[in-house]
């Protein structure tokens, strides 16, 4: 019966928990070998040694960064690049081991004071199919992730620490070199000291304070991401998502930016409210967070959205399309083909997305090269349906309604930051457009102080903010593409200028000024009604292209391509043929007020000049021609002819800056004045009897009509009594 009392020892051993850390050891060994080997002796389709070359370049530049494409490390090892899927956090710090390790050997010999390697940082790319942020779900979580959307805050470049020296306050001894993870989850200190010192008494709880000067530290950056608008269903609001950047990741990218990121989906503690201090009742949840190892920006360059690169056979079939003779009107013909007719409001349109040449003068000044376009005029034209297209096809573009929209909506506004108290600036309309087209909708329903809000913007491109403590400049290099109606809802001839309810500062910054009139003739209505039969009872056959029609996806790609490829400049010859117009026009006008001992109604001034000069340069860029030729000329001033001179000869833009005579201004003036002598402040006069007045002394109605107009849109008259009585306010 011996050992009958000899209880014997038990012991569990969970999942064989120490053969798995040493077979845990040696897979991390081998992985970290295997990414040292991808990066020595991968070769590519060119037959060179890519990483490598790349690694030891960047490292001679002193960029510590190193750019790997998944689908080269799958085609090197697939069970490597899935366990670099599924474990990201764990694998990614193996790579850049392995790639300081690589670098380690590259580089020898280095320059004295430069012995110590330096950390290198992966970034990754892929071509695999992204996921939405409304997609992501608990099975992502840990994982590496592809997400899409519109960056739109950056936070400031902030540091964190990576490694972390602590001290105890009461025996001063120092824990060095404590590794923090990376991401946004922080770093719980010690609550005991356990060192054991002779004499000494016991160091109480939570002894340990951080030391700054020996902790080692990198840049990080949080930005915010939103859904792409096209992916959002119908009805939803949408989605955002944090993300953390760190290292050279950091300042990659500006609100407004249209960016691809692989990151590994993390999750952070949920902090306390600022607001009211309470911690928020949450044991087991985590908020959610994208921490970022790669950034694809698909709108580079001045905010041009370059989208999918081009194969060179495409970039040919682009190049052949350019050289045919007729290829404005194609484009034309392309715009918005459901619409009936309105041609050269199209061809104007073509040359608003084609856009001029930006130039920079001696200076150091800027003169834009983007052309702004007002369509004005009856309900029912379609032309909220060509600011759609517009909208659709541009580049980069922005659709909004005139009465929905406000100053700070439109051009920036500065808002107090929820977690870190600071006052931050988010981007607008005009800034998110940067490098593209802003379509305003019912242009004539904005308050006239957030009309006000975009002259910056229309002609200096820049719009300026000095609000709560931040001073500074924003780009704003878009065209403005705007609709509005009459006064009376419909255009009416007999009242001319009234039916206008702009103030001349912005009719003059518009290039090209359309009048759109529904206008009764029985052809043009029957081929119209035919027109519209035609594509109702053709939408669902909508994939045929009519002949001499460009498809939508190849006007886009065609305008981005043009766009970012061609800067033309007026010839020699086109700018002598302009100057030579330029002159004959003003001279005709002269010999006119000579004949008519009478100012001519509208002179030619230097901003409409080069207006001219920026449609004529659209038109250059759309067959991708270097050079503005005397036949762009002739265009661009048969354009402008049909646009604002036919409206302003109408006598609907009346009143807005150099479309007045001298003689109607000073006939204006002396109304006013008449006016403001025989009535007082706070006088009340029948509008009719004021009217009959003035007829006697032999005043045009017309130039009455103008100054109560003027008067009431300065606030010096109200209407009263249903409008039948004027009352004098100052």
């Amino acid at each position: 019966m011996a050992g009958f009392d000899d209880p014997g020892v038990y012991y569990s051993d969970p999942y064989y928990s120490e053969d798995r850390t040493e077979t845990d050891d040696v897979s991390r060994v081998s992985a970290e070998k295997r990414f040292k080997e991808f990066i020595k002796t991968f070769i590519d389709q060119d037959n060179c040694f890519c990483y490598r070359d790349q690694l030891k370049r960047h490292y001679n530049l002193r960029q510590f960064w190193l750019e790997v494409d998944l689908e080269d490390l799958s085609s090197f090892d697939a069970q490597l690049a899935d366990k670099l899927f599924r474990q990201p956090s764990e694998y990614i710090s193996l790579f850049e081991d392995a790639c300081r390790a690589a670098a380690d050997e590259l580089t020898q010999p280095r320059p004295e004071g430069e012995e110590q390697v330096e950390d290198i940082q992966v970034m990754l790319k892929s071509d695999a199919n992204p996921i939405q942020i409304r997609q992501l779900r608990s099975d992502h979580m840990a994982r590496l992730v592809k997400v899409p959307g519109i960056v739109i805050n950056a936070s400031a470049i902030r540091a964190k620490a990576t490694k972390i020296t602590i001290q105890c306050r009461s025996c001063r001894n120092y824990m060095p070199n404590i590794p923090v993870k990376p991401g946004l989850e922080g770093y719980a200190l010690p609550r005991k000291c356990n060192t054991q010192q002779a004499g000494r008494p016991k160091c109480p709880v939570d002894p340990f304070f951080i030391v700054p000067d020996k902790c080692k530290c990198v840049d990080f950056q949080v930005l915010k991401l939103q859904e792409s608008p096209d992916s959002v269903p119908n009805g939803e609001l949408p989605r955002h998502m944090q993300l953390y950047c760190d290292r050279y990741l950091c300042e990659k990218v500006v609100p407004g930016n249209r960016v691809t990121v692989i990151g590994i989906y993390s999750i952070k503690k949920a902090g306390v409210n600022p607001l009211k201090g309470e911690k928020v009742n949450s044991a087991g949840i985590r908020r959610p967070y994208l921490r970022i190892v790669g950034i694809q920006i698909d709108s580079g360059g001045l905010g041009r959205a370059s989208g999918s690169a081009l194969t060179p056979e495409e970039e040919e079939e682009l190049r052949q399309l350019s050289t045919r003779p007729d290829i404005c009107d194609i484009v034309a013909k392309s715009i918005a083909p459901s619409i009936y007719g309105s041609i050269d409001i199209k061809k104007a349109m073509a040359c608003l997305l084609f856009g001029g040449s930006r130039k920079r003068l001696p200076d150091g000044l800027f003169r834009r090269g983007d052309i702004n376009m007002l369509l004005l005029g009856d309900p029912g034209t379609a032309k909220s349906q060509l600011l759609k297209f517009v909208e659709k096809v541009s580049p980069i573009g922005v659709y909004t309604s005139g009465k929905g929209s406000s100053a700070a909506g439109l051009t920036a506004s500065v808002m107090r930051d929820p977690a870190s108290r600071n006052y931050i600036m988010e981007g607008g309309a005009m800034v998110l457009a940067d490098g593209g087209v802003v379509c305003i909708d019912e242009f004539d329903k904005m308050r006239e102080d957030d009309r006000v809000a975009i002259h910056e913007a229309m002609e200096q491109q820049t719009i300026s903010i000095a609000k709560a403590g931040i001073t500074t400049t924003l780009n704003s290099r878009c065209s403005v593409l705007a609709a509005a109606n009459s006064v009376f809802g419909r255009w009416d001839d007999t009242k001319g200028e009234a039916n206008i309810d702009f103030m001349p500062t912005i009719l003059s910054r518009f290039d090209m000024i359309f009048i759109v009139k529904d206008e009764h003739d029985v052809t043009k209505d029957m081929r119209l009604a035919k027109h519209v039969m035609k594509v109702h009872l053709n939408a669902a056959q909508s994939d045929d292209t009519v002949e001499g029609e460009l498809p939508l996806s190849v006007l886009k790609k065609y305008i981005a391509y043009c766009r970012s490829h061609c800067g033309p400049r007026l010839s020699a010859e086109a700018a002598e043929k302009l100057k030579n117009r330029y002159v004959m026009m003003r001279g005709g006008a002269r010999q006119h007020e000579r004949d008519t001992s009478k100012k001519a109604t509208i002179p030619i001034t230097v901003r409409q000049l080069e207006a001219i000069v920026r449609i004529a340069e659209s038109l250059a860029k759309m067959s991708l021609s270097p050079f503005a030729l005397e036949a762009h000329i002739d265009e661009a001033l048969r354009l402008f002819q049909v646009s604002t001179l036919d409206a302003a000869t109408s006598g609907s833009l009346t009143g807005a800056e150099g479309f007045t005579s001298d003689s109607d201004q000073e006939v204006i003036r002396r109304i006013e004045r008449q006016l403001k002598n025989r009535f007082p402040i706070g006088c009340q006069v029948s509008e009719q009897r004021i009217i009959q007045d003035f007829v006697k002394q032999n005043y045009p109605e017309r130039s009455i009509l103008t100054v109560i107009n003027i008067m009431l849109r300065r606030g010096e008259l109200q209407h009263r009594l249903q409008r039948k009585v004027l009352f004098r306010v100052r």
